[in-house]
């Protein structure tokens, strides 16, 4: 006895991408950092955590000013660190959920420090960098140097590096130019 056969069925449709997925796929397709796509993501589960599982599509600006605010009054948060986690948010809304967000700037929100920040002298500076070795000592001397960001230090290469003319060449660095910059005598 034969079993009667099952008709062909179609293949199943690719599952749709989960919200954070979508939003590292925009992110790279913008050429954001890999700190940035990781700290937006971070910024965005917390408000959707926050909203108690709610998907962003189903919130707007109430929600976000909410959030905000919390950010402020409750968590005590900087004001930089406000405008990290506001800026992950319109990125979600704008980016990967296609809905423009007029954002009002009558929001609760933290005051930015006027207090100077601590710089070391230059004499300062050199003792601490003395008193390292090796490859961090060769490290912190070229960011001091140079003006490089760690992560424009840590992607030197051996090309990028002119002897003849005192200068570094700085490929990729924030923002994705591609800058030059002095190269000390001591280094």
């Amino acid at each position: 006895q034969n079993p009667t056969p099952t008709p062909p069925q179609d293949p199943p449709s690719p599952k749709a991408k989960k919200l954070l997925e979508q939003v590292s796929d925009a992110i790279r397709i913008k050429h954001y950092s890999q700190r940035t796509e990781q700290t937006y993501i971070d910024w965005i589960r917390r408000y959707i955590l926050f909203h108690n599982k709610r998907h962003p599509k189903d919130m707007g600006v109430p929600e976000i000013q909410a959030f905000i605010t919390h950010l402020a009054t409750q968590r005590h948060l900087s004001a930089s660190s406000q405008n990290q986690a506001l800026s992950a948010i319109l990125f979600l809304y704008r980016h990967v959920l296609n809905k423009e967000i007029d954002f009002p700037s009558d929001v609760i929100r933290a005051e930015k420090s006027k207090t100077l920040p601590t710089v070391l002298t230059q004499q300062e500076a050199m003792t601490v960098i003395n008193k390292m070795t090796g490859l961090p000592q060769l490290m912190t001397k070229i960011l001091y140097g140079s003006g490089l960001r760690l992560m424009e230090c840590l992607r030197l290469r051996v090309k990028d590096i002119d002897f003849g003319n005192h200068t570094l060449i700085v490929r990729d660095g924030k923002g994705e130019n591609d800058r030059a910059t002095i190269l000390p005598e001591s280094l």
